[in-house]
């Protein structure tokens, strides 16, 4: 049996894996993180872990053999739960869904947990990697210090830069969504004056043909190009822009290869500029990035290969 880790309103992607593990009779498990909570029974000891879903399923630890852990989302909270009580409550259940899935540390995972948390938690971390495996990486500083971003914007910016979140994507405190990728020139600077309480990612603006973005499983490549040169971010495109099939050079190839082998990671989606100079440029790796609209609209078997590859490992293993 497989384990599925994502969460209650995620589909398409999870259904496309799961379709494919029933073709393969391989039978399956999906645990919703965000309900990880007192709507499902979970019993852990030392090696191993009893879990019943709202739904009435139960799984045993023994019989999971392999992990995809697709996305996790915060843990819910009961709406009747007195509010002096949520810290402990997510403390708790969060704790409890760490110690579950430490239990089944030793079989194989997409991808290891423990590296894809360093990955995605550490943007610095994978400039690092990336440039220590030969890509171009543009200049950055993460910092909540005005001085010291507007030295590095005089210095390396040229008079145009981006600033974007650690985080992909976040909420304002009215709930509407904050695209994390601003363009920053000289007359924003005056504006950073509230950066202490959200430190922000600066890098040069590059310019660029087009976005890139390149789903990789273990060595294969599924690249799809957007036509989209204004916009700071793809996420941000509109009607006008798509999706194409691109094919990297294989000296890229080679470069991701063993920067994503150097991570420890199986799976990621990767974001790359290819700038008007003619160059690639890394910008990040999401261990477990949107890659959906590839598959739908280009026809990459993105969900079939993240099978693949564990049923591989799985039988490897055992």
């Amino acid at each position: 049996m497989i384990l599925c880790i994502t969460h209650s309103q995620d589909f398409y992607n999870i259904d496309l894996f799961f379709e494919y593990l029933t073709s393969q009779n391989i039978p399956y498990f999906r645990l919703n993180s965000d309900r990880l909570n007192h709507l499902q029974k979970i019993s852990v000891n030392e090696d191993s872990f009893e879990l019943t879903d709202e739904s009435g399923n139960t799984v045993h630890s023994d019989n999971i053999k392999g992990v995809w852990h697709r996305k996790a989302w915060k843990i819910n909270t009961p709406e009747e739960l007195d509010e002096d009580y949520e810290k402990i409550f997510l403390g708790e259940y969060g704790s409890l869904r760490y110690n579950f899935m430490t239990v089944l540390e030793d079989v194989p995972w997409i991808n290891p947990y423990e590296n894809e948390k360093k990955v995605d938690g550490n943007k610095m971390f994978q400039l690092k990697i990336a440039q220590k495996n030969n890509l171009t990486v543009p200049k950055t500083i993460f910092s909540n210090d005005e001085k010291k971003i507007t030295s590095f914007f005089h210095q390396y910016c040229q008079g145009k830069a981006i600033a974007k979140l650690h985080g992909t994507v976040a909420k304002t405190m009215t709930g509407e969504n904050l695209i994390s990728t601003t363009i920053i020139e000289e007359d924003s600077l005056e504006h950073l004056s509230d950066i202490a309480y959200c430190p922000m990612i600066f890098q040069p603006y590059i310019d660029k043909e087009y976005e890139l973005r390149i789903v990789y499983v273990d060595g294969d490549f599924f690249v799809g190009k957007i036509n989209n040169s204004e916009n700071p971010d793809w996420r941000v495109a509109h009607a006008d822009h798509f999706w194409s099939a691109y094919e990297l050079p294989e000296n890229i190839k080679e470069n991701l290869t063993a920067m994503m082998k150097e991570m420890g990671l199986y799976i990621g989606a990767i974001d790359m500029i290819r700038g008007k100079d003619g160059s690639y440029h890394f910008l990040e790796v999401n261990p477990q990035g949107e890659w959906g609209m590839l598959q739908k609209e280009l026809g990459f078997p993105i969900a079939e290969k993240i099978a693949d590859n564990l049923i591989k490992r799985i039988n490897s293993h055992e």
